[in-house]
């Protein structure tokens, strides 16, 4: 009878400390048994989901609506099943995101699954503000890249322009040869401040921004974010294989590196096939190599010449502006890298970074 006593004091003080936790936690989470049963959830989780009272003791499938997402039961089955944890992000119908982790309800004594402990994390304004920053890298490389080329190019054919004009015969006078000098004092003047600003803030900020030990794998994790709304719609699969985790580099450059060759597998997968990407990274001699790899549309011998051209597309078909690439092989390279390609036309293709790698002997 003791014995008996004990335990039921016992299951009564973890049954008080589990409603003490699921009352007091900030973070929106369900208890969902192994019957497909709401059992327990947490008040920021009934204000997300639209819970009320009387959802307790109820199937999944009589609420599952409330979660807006439409394969959460499948998830918890499959949970339920494999005992192991789900991690992935969702959209719900009114268009947010969550990071959702389904972690498996285990009774030890029993080596068995009772059920599944699922968290919501709202990520809606992270991948909101990944978009953002990701725009605006983007802006801020084409723009410089303007400066230092598309801008220098008109001034230098003008210079040239008044060197014509002042071997044309004096037709003007005086007046004439005035106009053409305030021409080209002009020309000096604002050559003048191109140059200082290539030299001065183009040379620190465009491609060499402060470094600092990066881990990919988090790099990776916000590139996911950022993408999130088309791997989802192309149900793309994406795997990672990191052998090589700390890189010292640029967050704001890796992160655009990886953004940019992911986006163009995303664009370019086969209308025949689900896109699958695979990321990887290894140590090659005194180099890391960031590998990106998928089983697209691939790329001609031909075109692989041309690919990092600015402005060049290979098909009209998908989304892009024909930059993606470019920027990836600019920023690489003035980080005295490289970028090799690997592919063959309707196989796929490989993008691989090369970076000097500065912290030799250093694995993630």
């Amino acid at each position: 009878m003791n014995n008996d006593n004990d335990q039921l004091n016992t299951l009564t003080q973890l049954n008080e400390e589990l409603e003490n936790y699921f009352s007091n936690t900030i973070i929106p989470q369900i208890f969902v048994d192994a019957n497909l049963v709401l059992r327990k959830y947490t008040p920021p989780a009934m204000r997300q989901f639209n819970l009320k009272e009387d959802s307790l003791g109820k199937h999944m499938n009589e609420i599952s609506e409330n979660f807006r997402f439409p394969t959460i039961i499948e998830n918890i089955q499959a949970v339920i099943r494999t005992g192991q944890i789900l991690e992935k992000e969702i959209q719900t119908i009114d268009s947010r995101w969550y990071q959702m982790n389904i972690i498996p309800y285990l009774i030890r004594k029993e080596n068995r699954t009772n059920g599944v402990i699922i968290t919501f994390v709202d990520i809606t304004p992270r991948i909101k503000d990944l978009k953002e920053q990701e725009r605006l890298n983007h802006e801020h490389e084409l723009l410089l890249d303007t400066i230092a080329h598309d801008i220098k190019n008109p001034l230098l054919a003008l210079g040239l322009t008044v060197e014509m004009l002042r071997k044309v015969p004096e037709n003007g006078g005086e007046r004439y040869l005035t106009l053409v000098g305030n021409v080209e004092s002009s020309v000096k003047e604002l050559k003048k401040v191109i140059d200082d600003l290539t030299r001065t803030r183009f040379q620190q900020h465009r491609y060499q921004p402060e470094e600092e030990l990066l881990d990919l794998e988090n790099i990776v994790e916000d590139v996911r974010l950022v993408l999130a709304q088309q791997i989802q719609a192309s149900g793309a699969s994406i795997e990672t294989d990191i052998e090589i985790s700390q890189i010292m580099f640029a967050r704001r450059k890796l992160r655009s590196v990886l953004y940019n060759l992911v986006n163009n597998a995303l664009n370019y997968a086969h209308p025949d096939r689900q896109p699958e990407i695979r990321i990887s990274s290894y140590q090659h001699g005194d180099e890391i190599v960031i590998r990106v790899a998928d089983n697209g549309v691939g790329i001609s011998q031909t075109d692989q010449d041309i690919i990092f051209e600015k402005f060049n597309r290979l098909s009209p078909v998908g989304e892009g502006s024909g930059v993606g690439l470019y920027l990836v092989n600019s920023i690489v390279t003035a980080a005295n890298g490289r970028v090799k390609v690997d592919s063959e036309h309707g196989k796929g293709a490989a993008f691989s970074v090369f970076l000097k790698n500065v912290r030799s002997g250093t694995g993630g």
